[in-house]
């Protein structure tokens, strides 16, 4: 009993957010219809970049207003072409795609129609046929908007999707940055100015992620929200169905396992569904079966003047995910991070969503025997986060906000920005499996003065939209000046011993390490996952001596975390996550040769020596935990 009144106390809420951001999904009352491919793009190089909202751009056809170019949605923009100017363009770029609507989505008027964007960066405006229908701040994260009756005005036309995108950072967006005007007329041209930014990563920018039309009834199924836990062998699952455009409504909730069985049912549009002999989700390599989903459909019927029915169909994992002062749990079983750091980047596309690419990553992770990824430094596309919820692939979900560097971006409308963008994120992943812990920010100022009231505030917000995840955000080495992490319930470290501190000095790692271990646990007193750390290695250099860029040297920094680690995780340890999964992109600059080399993959996804080094280190990690059974699909590769 007391349970399931935990359960429903933490799944009440959860229920605080009160608009639904479901992924879409076909389905019998459903239907979807990818934009994805060539739409026309044009860039607003006026000097004020406000020609396009001038002249009214989204009025007419976007080759009528000028020169267009073909541009493959998704995808950044910046690599596409040969133009330099286009690479490191700021300011507004406009996208315009045609597509012809389903005759019967219209002709009834008991279709709701959906257009669906799945990340632009950063600021976006939708038009559909000249009208208005939307407009959303921030990129990494989805946005939408019913567009049926501005299609009805005009049903036998093709319907033209206009969308202004702007790459501009400000003081006040996640992530922060600013403009810096060159006012000195012997050194720059007339109206120069640079985007000035505080993070490690190119500034990639366009439509990102997929744009899709979907439909459901006018009566729908707004939102799903589970919470699970379990008792012996009994699942519990509570959840709620939110259901727009009927006072009334009839719902029928089926619980069924991956056989395609009923293992329970409901008729009330919330509850607690118990399932017998639960099969629980469980993390790659810490079961024999992990990654388990059962599905939650919910059939709703409506009368409202008519009747309707809608269908959804929602994945859902059984899990529990708990922290003490030295471990981080999962079903009760401690579990230990090992894993890396990622980034959304790769040749030609930048940050667009390409599933060759994702299904190589997760392949190249299981290979690694890596059971953990962090999505560095903004939520990834939620395709993703699904492959990491039925490969059992266990995530720490970052927000946008790295590069909070400027005492200006502690401010009030920073902070309501940044409690938006939680409210989104939570929103949209609170019903993965693989989501166990959400991360606010990655080494803002912490030691301002007003950063305690800022990121009190956000982290407390955070548990209160979802208190049955840990909220962490990530520090840099220096315990004495972090004014977050006494609210945290994860304290989460970056170091880089060796490398940017005493570069060249392999020998000060173990020193400077324990010492990291030591102060942060002695002055918090909670578990401490070393969230990254590691050193760039040119792919091919070679040294002995190991020297600073080589792949020996690289190995070497990772040998010496590994030996401090091992003593650290018999104690309160509970992670260790490599800086990086894979080469990426940055800002040209004399620190960086073409990009941050700090992956163990290049960016083509070739191994460097210390791919095999974490190799051997996690599979033995895995092996240790004596949970592992004898495999025959993936075996030990040792």
């Amino acid at each position: 009993m007391l349970r399931v009144l935990w359960l429903f106390a933490a799944f009440d809420a959860v229920l605080l957010l009160d608009t639904g951001m479901l992924f879409p999904r076909e389905s019998s009352s459903r239907e979807l219809k990818e934009l994805n491919g060539l739409w026309a793009f044009r860039a607003d190089r006026s000097p004020s970049r406000n020609q396009g909202f001038q002249e009214a751009w989204y009025k007419s056809r976007l080759a009528e207003t000028g020169p267009v170019i073909d541009m493959p949605v998704p995808a950044s923009y910046n690599d596409i072409t040969q133009d330099p100017t286009l690479r490191d363009f700021i300011g507004w770029v406009w996208y315009e795609r045609e597509v012809v609507i389903p005759a019967h989505w219209i002709a009834d008027g008991g279709t709701r129609v959906v257009l669906r964007v799945g990340s632009a960066h950063y600021y976006s405006v939708v038009w559909v046929n000249g009208v208005k229908v939307t407009e959303h701040e921030g990129g990494h994260l989805p946005f939408e908007a019913e567009i049926d009756s501005v299609l009805q005005e005009n049903p036998t036309v093709p319907c033209r999707i206009t969308i202004a995108v702007n790459n501009t950072l400000t003081l006040q967006s996640l992530p922060p940055g600013s403009i810096q005007y060159m006012n000195d007329r012997t050194m720059y041209p007339d109206g120069y100015f640079v985007q000035t930014i505080n993070f490690d990563f190119f500034n990639y920018a366009g439509i990102h992620r997929p744009v899709l039309l979907y439909t459901t009834p006018k009566t729908y199924v707004d939102d799903i929200t589970v919470v699970t836990d379990f008792l012996d062998n009994t699942g519990l699952v509570r959840y709620n169905v939110s259901v727009r455009g009927a006072t009334t409504a009839s719902v029928k909730v089926t619980f069924i396992d991956k056989e395609g069985h009923c293992v329970a049912s409901s008729n009330e549009p919330s509850g607690v569904l118990k399932v017998t002999d639960v099969k629980l989700w469980w993390p790659y390599l810490m079961h024999e079966n992990p990654g388990y989903l059962y599905s939650v459909e919910v059939r709703l019927m409506a009368d409202d003047k008519r009747s309707y029915e809608d269908v959804y169909t929602l994945p859902v994992g059984i899990r529990t995910v708990k922290v003490t002062s030295t471990q981080f749990l999962i079903n009760n079983k401690p579990f230990y991070f090992h894993g890396v750091n990622k980034h959304e980047d790769a040749d030609i596309r930048g940050k667009g969503l390409d599933w060759p690419l994702i299904v190589k990553d997760f392949n190249l992770m299981k290979w690694l025997g890596a059971n953990s990824f962090r999505t560095s430094h903004y939520p990834y596309a939620e395709e993703i986060l699904q492959m990491c919820d039925r490969h059992g692939i266990v995530v720490i979900d970052e927000c946008p906000g790295v590069g909070i560097r400027d005492i200006r971006s502690f401010g009030n409308a920073s902070l309501a920005h940044h409690l938006v963008v939680m409210d989104e994120l939570v929103r949209r992943d609170k019903n993965h499996a693989s989501v166990v812990m959400w991360s606010v920010a990655n080494e803002p100022a912490a030691e301002m003065p007003p950063a305690e009231l800022y990121f009190k505030t956000l982290i407390k917000h955070t548990k209160t939209l979802d208190p049955t995840r840990p909220v962490t955000f990530i520090s840099d080495s220096n315990y004495a000046r972090d004014k977050g992490a006494p609210y945290v319930d994860v304290i989460c470290v970056n170091s880089y011993f060796s490398w940017y501190h005493d570069p060249g000095h392999l020998e000060v790692i173990p020193i400077q390490l324990n010492t990291q271990f030591e102060n942060w646990y002695k002055k918090y007193q909670k578990p401490i996952i070393q969230s990254e750390y590691g050193a760039d290695a040119v792919p091919g250099v070679h040294s002995d001596p190991p020297m600073m860029f080589t792949e020996e040297y690289q190995k070497l920094v990772l040998q010496s975390y590994h030996n401090i680690f091992d003593q650290k995780r018999k104690q309160y340890v509970v992670g260790e996550l490599i800086w990086n999964f894979a080469d990426f992109m940055t800002a040209q600059g004399v620190t960086r040769v073409v990009g941050n080399k700090k992956g163990i993959f290049t960016r083509q996804r070739q191994p460097k020596a210390a791919a095999y080094v974490l190799k051997e280190r996690y599979w033995r990690l895995a092996n240790e935990t004596g949970k592992l059974p004898l495999w025959t699909k993936y075996p030990c590769p040792l």
